[in-house]
């Protein structure tokens, strides 16, 4: 049961890393469009700066997705992980995420 939710979390923390790229992405072009109303005759450069960092962080992105499909691959299907739980004694899945509340509930 354990594998199953770190693959559950560490999908979800992907999730946060791709919107982290999307805000960048935002004030990448905030930050570019302003330095060029400031300075006009710098445009082009800031411009070609901007382009190369959005690059980048484009790039972070499609790696995060890439990696999301990877790791949803690997879940089991619905259905196997309902019966899992239709098995299970409720007890039992009181105790299993119990151990991971722990740590959280003592800070």
């Amino acid at each position: 049961m354990n594998y199953f939710s770190a693959l559950v979390r560490g999908v979800s923390i992907i999730v946060v890393a791709i919107f982290g790229c999307a805000m960048g992405q935002g004030k990448v072009v905030q930050a570019s469009v302003e330095g060029m109303a400031r300075q006009p005759a710098m445009a082009g450069k800031i411009q070609l700066a901007m382009i190369i960092g959005l690059a980048f962080i484009e790039s972070l992105t499609i790696y995060s997705l890439m990696l999301s499909f990877i790791l949803l691959g690997k879940l089991p299907p619905t259905k196997d992980v309902l019966e899992i739980f239709k098995q299970s004694p409720k007890q039992e899945l009181h105790s299993s995420s119990g151990e991971f509340v722990r740590p959280l509930a003592k800070n």
